[in-house]
């Protein structure tokens, strides 16, 4: 298998690993109603600004299926509407308590799922691939400012 191979299945696999992780963890911190979609549904949200419009690009759902998860996740008390100060027919989302409470136990979950490879890879190593992946990952609304 050649690199450019090998490095789109194991950085699939890394992440398929992650996010299962980070699923069942927060599953069992008390948040056995949340999907994994509804993880990247916060990571949006919580960057602030977010409009159901918004959630749909980020998500690569249409709008229709944004707003359908919105509609979940505001009956199921993780996310709530505001009016949208320059746009009357938008409303911006937000995390409730318990959204950010989902947040936390997933923030958690992500330290926990990655400490062994931490510890694989040595401080300095995973530092690096950190520095590295920061390079190669895509500008957007959720991409830490480190």
């Amino acid at each position: 298998m050649d690199d450019a191979l090998a490095f789109s299945a194991l950085v699939l696999a890394l992440s398929g690993q992650l996010v299962q992780e980070i699923h069942t963890s927060v599953s069992q911190q008390g948040f056995e109603d949340l999907r994994p979609a509804h993880g990247f549904a916060f990571a949006r949200i919580s960057a602030g600004g977010a409009t159901a419009a918004d959630l749909a690009e980020h998500l690569g759902v249409t709008k229709q299926a944004a707003a359908q998860l919105v509609e979940e996740l505001v009956r199921k008390g993780y996310v709530e509407r505001h009016p949208h100060p320059h746009d009357a027919r938008a409303r911006l989302l937000g995390l409730t308590e318990t959204g950010w409470a989902a947040t936390r136990a997933a923030d958690r979950a992500a330290r926990a799922a990655v400490a062994s490879w931490r510890e694989a890879l040595g401080q300095a190593r995973f530092g690096e691939l950190v520095a590295d992946l920061t390079l190669l990952a895509p500008p957007g609304p959720i991409r830490p400012a480190w």
